[in-house]
């Protein structure tokens, strides 16, 4: 599944706590969090710490894995103001 926000990822967190039958107060317990958190987490919440969310994600089995994205050719009828900066430098 892409995950692109974090109420994605929320969802992957959850779906997966509850395949394992796992429930949110023993979760939180063994990664050192309130249940409040988890939940907050499990809802989207896009300030949770980094650290604390990959021992979620380990703890649940979740990999994280990063690809980089091939870089997109811009959209036709796009105008490329990068380009057209370049360009108006190198004229004399």
């Amino acid at each position: 599944m892409l995950t692109r926000t974090p109420a994605d990822l929320g969802a992957v967190i959850r779906d997966r706590r509850k395949h394992l039958k796992r429930n949110q107060a023993s979760l939180a317990n063994e990664i050192g969090v309130s249940r409040q958190w988890l939940i907050e987490l499990e809802h989207g919440h896009p300030r949770a710490e980094l650290g604390l969310v990959l021992r979620v994600l380990d703890a649940l089995g979740i990999n994280l894995d990063a690809e980089i994205a091939q870089a997109k050719a811009p959209r036709s009828g796009t105008v490329d103001i990068n380009a057209i900066v370049a360009k108006a430098k190198k004229k004399p």
